[in-house]
């Protein structure tokens, strides 16, 4: 009702202005500061600039590192010749499997009819349950708390209930839509963080706590103390490619799988459960991924399974993609939360203390949701030394999608939560944002609430850069002018700096593998751990492979991801991916320049090729495989106190200004400026495309 009464009045001030305009009226009828109201966003033209570190001219010409090299697939991209999952030709005897979804929240399945679908000609099976024993139905990324279909109770709207193997797409999910399903439906229903609260509806061994200093003596002692709550919703992964498998029975027991999943050893391990195959016989490939952003490190299971195990009880290729609308049902969001803190602070604004609770919305199984809420209780303080703190954490069991993985996993929630305190604390004490900001940044050496020493923290060089390039004080003078100027239009500028620690929360996962095979003509075929989602993972391990065996780019090529090829890998997620299969990369490359070292010897003046053809006409190995272990972390309080949580921190601030349409609501961004700090870029074309990807 308010936005239907703004529009006319907004019609109003446009056709008032076009009657002064044309002297019909008083050209003062209309106020000056109420005539930008009638006026409607238009999208300006773009305009960006990036800066980086460029390469010291002593470095040989053929070392790519810190280079903006050009994307390896970029151009296959861009004119559609880049196959992915969905893109392989069809087989012979190829089936299309459609799912069949819950269609309620909670609730009891009294009957599952699957009578009319398999009337159906050309539809050859339906699977649910009943084709599993308990052991295989039940799966998941860490806890078997899953279910490859629902076994006699459905948890959330979507979850898969059965499918049906069918000749084609059309068919398999109309014959989907004809299997019957009977409910009893269940009370309650949970599906808020409030709701949860309510019913006491956590997962076990939740809360958990994390202490630092003395939380009641600070706030005894304190000048000002402030209690607040704010909550950050969820967020759909929206990757380019939805969800997709297709799986192929290699002789009577084994199966190759195609997946579009950041994860592909975890894939294979549940598809060799749920099949009782041994993980040797498996084996899941991924060449490329239309983006993942997290959606895709746990949830491809999803797809994955029901078509594996199709495949393999019918021998036939099995295929899978999921239309949009599915795929936004079946799989989970970024975890919504709440928080509730109570702060303790000086008259000038420096924080001498916290308390405050986090709670997520896990949906309805845990998936990695334990993961998702340590990273938020390990960044909710960002860039701010508190003193006392105890952060507490709840995992909300409710009736949604299972929630998952999303870019920063748990840090930007947690990040959302520490900026709302600094704001509070600044509007009390009445100073600006950015002055109790500084006041109350970590330096070099303080430690964190989780006991780790900030080795290097630029956070104050990074914030008075961006400062400087984004002309801060020249805005906010214009932005206090634009206000007072207009009524129906009003100007904003934010300031956020961030801290984000770089390692996997799970200690064991902080590994990878590589394996090279040079050939005879001196081409050089490199395999790592990681999966190429688009982010320029490959692109970066063929830069580290042709420095360190110090050959053109061009030498190399990295063909897919392939549990056969790199065993055990870890999921490509955490922003680890260059750092870990980078390390593998080096050590693999290592051990073929010790064997080419005698080689290159005896003849100083020969080319690379020169040199593999003597290698291989000597006897020498031509493969190698590499492995790194991420040194020095997993802190434990008990048992490891020494270690770190994280293995470095990246930085940066970014300051936007943002106009509103307070008739509308409608916004529009004017302008960013981000500066980050990330060490030494290994392409910072690449890593500049990551940032205004994130951005």
């Amino acid at each position: 009702r308010a936005l239907v009464v703004s529009l006319i009045f907004k019609a109003y001030l446009s056709i008032s202005r076009r009657l002064s305009g044309a002297g019909i009226i008083a050209g003062d009828a209309i106020p000056p500061e109420e005539r930008s109201g009638a006026e409607l966003f238009h999208t300006p033209t773009l305009r960006s600039a990036q800066l980086f570190e460029r390469v010291c001219s002593e470095q040989p010409v053929c070392d790519p590192i810190g280079r903006p090299e050009v994307h390896a697939a970029a151009l296959k991209q861009a004119t559609g010749e880049a196959i992915y999952t969905d893109d392989i030709p069809r087989m012979d005897g190829e089936l299309y499997l459609g799912l069949v979804l819950s269609t309620k929240p909670r609730a009891k399945i009294t009957q599952l009819d699957a009578s009319k679908a398999l009337a159906l000609e050309g539809v050859h099976a339906f699977f649910s349950h009943k084709d599993l024993t308990e052991h295989e139905n039940e799966v998941g990324p860490v806890f078997h708390d899953e279910h490859v279909f629902a076994a006699g109770e459905v948890h959330c709207y979507g979850q898969i209930v059965g499918a049906v193997a069918a000749d084609n797409k059309a068919l398999a999910q109309r014959a989907a839509r004809l299997v019957r399903v009977e409910y009893e439906e269940l009370a309650p229903v949970i599906v808020t963080i409030e709701q949860a609260i309510e019913h006491g509806s956590y997962f076990p061994d939740y809360p958990r706590f994390v202490n630092k200093g003395n939380v009641e003596e600070a706030f005894a002692k304190a000048e000002h103390s402030y209690e607040g709550t704010c909550r950050m919703g969820g967020q759909e992964h929206f990757y380019l490619e939805t969800h997709a498998a297709v799986a192929v029975p290699r002789d009577s027991d084994e199966l190759e799988l195609f997946c579009s999943t950041q994860h592909p050893s975890e894939v294979q391990k549940l598809v060799a459960h749920a099949t009782t195959l041994p993980a040797h016989r498996v084996v899941c490939r991924a060449k490329r991924l239309g983006g993942g952003f997290g959606g895709k490190e746990s949830r491809g299971i999803s797809v994955a399974l029901p078509v594996a195990l199709a495949a393999y009880r019918l021998r036939r290729p099995v295929r899978c993609m999921l239309d949009r609308d599915e795929d936004m049902l079946i799989t989970g969001t970024r975890h919504p939360f709440l928080f509730k803190y109570k702060v303790a602070f000086t008259s000038d604004g420096l924080i001498t203390g916290c308390d405050i609770e986090c709670y997520n919305n896990a949906g309805w199984s845990m998936d990695l949701s334990f993961s998702v809420l340590d990273r938020a209780m390990h960044h909710f303080e960002n860039c701010y030394r508190i003193p006392n703190v105890r952060v507490g954490g709840w995992i909300c069991k409710t009736n949604l999608p299972s929630n998952t993985a999303f870019r920063g996993f748990g840090g930007p929630q947690g990040m959302f939560a520490g900026e709302h305190i600094i704001r509070d604390v600044a509007r009390i004490v009445g100073r600006d944002v950015v002055d109790v900001m500084r006041l109350n940044f970590y330096k070099t050496g303080d430690l964190t609430h989780y006991n780790q020493q900030l080795e290097r923290f630029p956070i104050e060089r990074c914030l008075q850069d961006c400062l400087e390039q984004s002309r801060y004080n020249e805005k906010c003078a214009e932005i206090v002018q634009f206000n007072s100027e207009n009524r129906w239009r009003k100007r904003g500028m934010a300031v956020i700096p961030t801290k984000y620690g770089i390692a996997f929360g799970v200690m064991h996962l902080n590994q990878a593998g590589a394996l090279i095979n040079v050939y005879g003509d001196g081409s050089v075929l490199l395999s790592h751990g990681g999966v190429e989602i688009g982010q320029g993972l490959n692109t970066k391990m063929i830069q580290c492979a042709a420095r360190a065996l110090g050959i053109p780019i061009e030498l190399i090529h990295i063909s897919e991801t392939a549990t056969d090829k790199v065993p055990n890998t870890s999921p490509t997620a955490a922003s680890v991916g260059s750092d870990l299969n980078g390390m593998a990369v080096l050590d693999a490359c290592e051990k073929l320049n010790k064997r080419l070292a005698p080689i290159k010897e005896a003849l100083p003046q020969g080319s690379w090729q020169e040199w593999i053809n003597k290698a291989y006409f000597d006897r020498v190995s031509l493969s190698a495989t590499g492995f790194y272990a991420m040194p020095g972390i997993g802190y434990h309080p008990e048992t490891n106190p020494n270690a770190r949580t994280y293995s470095y921190y990246t930085n940066g601030v970014g300051i936007s200004v943002v106009e509103i349409d307070c008739l509308t609501g409608d916004h529009q961004v004017l302008s960013t400026d981000i500066v980050m700090d990330i060490g030494s870029s290994i392409n910072p074309a690449i890593d500049i495309g990551q940032i205004e990807g994130a951005f």
